[in-house]
């Protein structure tokens, strides 16, 4: 299941969008606008929900959260942002993931 969150997620929300991958949750966050897409199989579609929301795609960078852990990982191939400067599927920007984590810190705990 996939949501737009803009602040703390609560307890059944974390549920929903960790069930399509079994306590992993990808996520793509709007860092301009701190809100984020959480769960589903793929990024495009939280990518494709947060533009229908009137995101900008250069706002937008995907990861996923593993909430055994709590390790946040910042690769997708949405990232792949060559006109960027992002030439990988990890966010290489440090400015760019430590706004993410921050976001991600927020809003899924």
């Amino acid at each position: 299941m996939l949501l737009i969150l803009s602040k703390r997620a609560k307890d059944e929300e974390i549920k929903k969008v960790a069930q399509d991958l079994d306590g992993y949750i990808k996520f793509v966050v709007d860092v301009k606008n701190e809100i984020l897409a959480a769960g589903g199989k793929i990024h495009a579609d939280g990518e494709k929900l947060l533009l229908a929301k009137e995101s900008r795609q250069q706002d937008l960078w995907g990861g996923g959260l593993d909430l055994e852990t709590g390790e946040i990982d910042f690769d997708s191939m949405i990232n792949l942002r060559p006109g960027q400067g992002n030439f990988s599927r990890e966010v290489l920007s440090q400015e760019i993931r430590k706004k993410i984590e921050e976001i991600v810190r927020r809003i899924l705990g």
